[in-house]
């Protein structure tokens, strides 16, 4: 695991583009096309606006969502919007399918139509410990031997999301962590806490972006950046 701290949100987002970038092209140099999925929430927004302006193969990109409310098409609650701040056609851009009438085999068909391999998955990580919609207390619905599964009711909603198992296979892993009530989950995570479902992400290839707040309870040698684990 590669931990890159930066002063604020901005950093996190510059550093967080740059990477995508270089990711995707090197895809699309290597195989001729590039496939990544991303996380929902706020903190993706700055991070994707940057990624928009970059130097990127924009025809040779799929994009895909690691997880989404179960909600009306164009409801505020929805992720889906996220991926329209990219520069990309229609047919490149994969939501996922949570107004179907059968979220169960929607999720089915939705993770059977995912790429063999991501190149890259982007995460984020909530102040109780959870990333994709992996919720503290529901193993038994994302530890599933499935690529993607509907979940229970949090917060208000259902939602879809990709497993362990199709987030551990990609090819690297980005997380961005942003905001001080982060702190003591991150702090957890990063001494193996096993009740914090962000423990089930694979760490090898995985790059953890987080500004000053959510990096102020680590020891000093990883809150300097860079630190390799």
């Amino acid at each position: 695991m590669k931990i890159v701290v930066s002063a604020d949100e901005q950093g996190v987002a510059e550093y967080g583009a740059q990477y995508m970038a270089r990711r995707i092209r090197d895809a699309v140099k290597r195989r001729g096309a590039a496939a990544v999925a991303f996380s929902g929430g706020s903190t993706p927004i700055p991070m994707l606006n940057r990624l928009a302006t970059l130097d990127v193969p924009w025809k040779s990109l799929d994009v895909y969502q690691v997880d989404e409310r179960v909600a009306p098409d164009g409801h505020a609650d929805r992720n889906a919007a996220l991926l329209a701040l990219l520069p990309l056609r229609a047919k490149q851009v994969h939501p996922m399918p949570v107004t179907a009438a059968r979220l169960d085999a929607a999720a089915k068909r939705y993770g059977a139509s995912l790429p063999a391999l991501f190149d890259v998955v982007h995460l984020g990580m909530g102040p109780d410990g959870h990333t994709a919609s992996w919720f503290p207390g529901d193993e038994a619905t994302f530890l599933q031997e499935q690529p993607v599964v509907a979940t229970a009711v949090f917060n208000g909603r259902n939602r879809m999301t990709m497993t362990p198992m199709v987030v551990n296979a990609a090819r690297a892993r980005l997380m961005e962590i942003v905001g001080d009530d982060k702190a003591p989950m991150v702090a957890r995570w990063l001494l193996h806490d096993t009740a914090l479902p962000v423990e089930h992400v694979r760490r090898t290839n995985t790059t953890v972006l987080m500004d000053a707040g959510a990096a102020a309870e680590l020891p000093e040698a990883q809150a300097a950046g860079g630190k390799q684990r």
